[in-house]
């Protein structure tokens, strides 16, 4: 059996021409899917920001859809109310319109005194319902005219007018809202050609009376 000697150690052998660092264990060098590593995390990160991207793009357009798609249905929704709202006062209007020469004719059994009795209750009911339905009379004698809401029957001349006036009403008119369902039938009246007007005549003659007075 041979004996160790004590205090030396087993050294690899050594070629010969080889230097001492030879003999030293080196390092274990990085394999190259280690050293690619870095590179590809890196890769990795770029192509999830690029995703992150795309999706917040893909949002955007989907909102923006989305908003566009609110939009277009509040404005259907808005037309539709409109259209309905003007078909419901087209139909009112359109009945009403068939009831208006019984009217003329309550107004003129009231205007002769003819408005009595069963009639009158008759009359006077119907006429509540026409004004709930937005039914509106309009027509004054003295009013100025005007041709988008009466229509003259009859013209003449007066000196105590300074612009064309109605001044009787043949035929009261109706409106439903903005809605003109009958113009006004009236009589006209238009100041006296060449003649001066009244307020111009008034204001004369209280300059010649304040001139009058005037103490010298």
């Amino acid at each position: 059996m041979t004996e160790e000697t004590p205090g030396f150690e087993e050294k690899p052998d050594v070629p010969s021409g080889a230097t001492a660092d030879d003999a030293e264990p080196k390092a274990a060098e990085p394999s190259e899917e280690e050293a690619a590593a870095p590179a590809g995390d890196t890769d990795k990160t770029v192509g999830l920001t690029a995703q992150l991207d795309q999706a917040r793009s893909a949002l955007g357009e989907r909102t923006a859809d989305l908003q566009r798609l609110q939009a277009e249905y509040q404005n259907y929704r808005r037309r539709v109310e409109r259209d309905r709202a003007t078909v419901k006062e087209v139909a009112v209007a359109n009945i009403l319109s068939e009831l208006l020469p019984v009217l003329d004719d309550v107004g003129r059994a009231r205007e002769h005194g003819e408005l009595v009795g069963g009639f009158k209750s008759v009359a006077e009911s119907m006429e509540t319902v026409v004004a709930k339905l937005g039914l509106q009379q309009f027509g004054k004698e003295g009013e100025p005219f005007d041709p988008t809401i009466h229509e003259a029957l009859m013209h003449s001349y007066a000196p105590d007018v300074t612009e064309t006036t109605c001044v009787a009403i043949l035929q009261p008119g109706y409106r439903i809202g903005e809605r003109t369902i009958r113009p006004a039938r009236v009589a006209v009246a238009e100041p006296q050609p060449g003649a001066t007007p009244a307020a111009a005549k008034e204001e004369k003659t209280d300059d010649e009376e304040s001139g009058g007075t005037e103490e010298v």
